[in-house]
C-alpha cells in the first residue's frame, strides 16, 4: 500500500478522533462540574450536622443539670408536704378539742386582752383620784395583780400555741408548700423543653445525616463517570498523536527517497559531462554510469 493510500485513511481517522476528544473533554469537565456542586453540598451539610450535634449537647446538658435540680426541689417539697400534714393534723385537733369542749369551753374562756387592758386602766384611774385611799389601796394591788395574770393568759392564747397561730401556721406551710410545687413545675417544663428541643434536633440531624450521604452518592457516581470519560479522553489524544507521528513519518520517508533519486540524477549527469568533455573517469564512475 503506497504513504498517499494510507495518509487518505489516517487523515480522516485523525478528524474523528479530535471530535471525539473534544466530546470527552466536554462531558468530563460537566461530569467535574457536578463533582463539585456535590462535593459543596455534602460538606456544607456535614458542617450544620456538626453544628446541631454541638447543640444536641449543650440541650442535653441543660436537661441533666434542670433534673439534678428537679430532684433536690422535689426533696424540698416533700419536706414542705410533711410540714403541712403535721401542721394542718394538729389544727384538726384542736378543732375537735374544741368541738368536744363545747359550752363549757366557752365558759371557762377569760375576757380578751383589749377588755382586761381596759379594765387596767378604769382601775387605775380610779386609784389616781383617790377611789382606793388607806386600807383599800390593798385591794387596787391584789385586783391589778389578778388582772396582769389575766392579760398575760389571754394574750398566750393568741399566739402561736393558740388557735389563731394555728391557723396562720397552716396558711404559711400552705403558701411555702405550694411555691415549693410550682418551682418543681416550671423546673420540670424547662427541662422538657430542653428534652423536645434536644429530640428535635436529634432528628433533625438524621435528616441531615441522609442528605448528606445523598449528596456522596451523587459525588461518587459523579466522579466515576468523569473519570472514564477522562480515560477515553486521554486514549483519544495518545490515538491522535499516534497517527499524527505515523504520518509524519512517512512524510519524511518520502523527502528522503525524493532526495535520494535527485542525487543519483545530478551525479549521472556530471559523470556524463566530464565523459563528453574529455575527461578520463575512474573504474569505479565507469560502473556507476554503466548502472545508471
Amino acid at each position: 500500500m503506497e504513504f498517499g493510500e494510507v495518509r487518505n485513511i489516517l487523515q480522516p481517522l485523525s478528524q474523528v478522533m479530535v471530535e471525539k476528544s473534544e466530546s470527552n473533554k466536554e462531558d468530563r469537565d460537566r461530569w467535574n462540574a457536578e463533582v463539585r456542586e456535590h462535593l459543596d453540598e455534602r460538606n456544607e451539610v456535614n458542617r450544620q450536622v456538626k453544628e446541631l450535634i454541638n447543640e444536641v449537647q449543650a440541650q442535653k446538658s441543660v436537661r441533666d443539670e434542670i433534673n439534678t435540680r428537679v430532684k433536690k426541689l422535689k426533696e424540698i417539697r416533700a419536706e414542705k408536704s410533711d410540714h403541712l400534714k403535721v401542721v394542718r393534723e394538729e389544727l384538726r385537733s384542736k378543732l375537735a378539742e374544741q368541738d368536744e369542749s363545747g359550752a363549757k369551753s366557752k365558759k371557762n374562756r377569760g375576757p380578751p386582752p383589749g377588755k382586761i387592758r381596759s379594765d387596767m386602766e378604769r382601775l387605775e384611774m380610779q386609784y389616781m383620784t383617790g377611789r382606793f385611799g388607806g386600807k383599800r389601796e390593798r385591794d387596787y394591788h391584789k385586783k391589778m395583780k389578778e388582772l396582769s395574770g389575766a392579760l398575760k393568759k389571754a394574750e398566750k392564747e393568741r399566739s402561736v400555741g393558740g388557735m389563731r397561730g394555728l391557723k396562720d401556721t397552716v396558711r404559711a406551710a400552705e403558701a411555702s408548700q405550694e411555691e415549693a410545687h410550682k418551682t418543681v413545675e416550671t423546673s420540670v417544663r424547662r427541662a422538657q423543653e430542653a428534652h423536645d428541643l434536644m429530640v428535635e434536633l436529634s432528628e433533625e440531624v438524621d435528616r441531615l445525616r441522609e442528605k448528606a450521604n445523598s449528596a456522596h452518592g451523587e459525588l461518587n457516581k459523579s466522579k466515576r463517570e468523569a473519570d472514564a470519560l477522562h480515560s477515553q479522553y486521554i486514549v483519544s489524544l495518545r490515538c491522535i498523536h499516534s497517527i499524527e507521528d505515523m504520518m509524519k513519518a512517512m512524510e519524511s520517508r518520502e523527502k528522503k527517497s525524493e532526495g535520494a533519486e535527485g542525487e543519483e540524477k545530478l551525479e549521472v549527469t556530471d559523470l556524463m559531462s566530464r565523459l563528453m568533455s574529455g575527461d578520463t573517469l575512474s573504474t569505479e564512475e565507469l560502473m556507476a554510469l554503466r548502472r545508471n
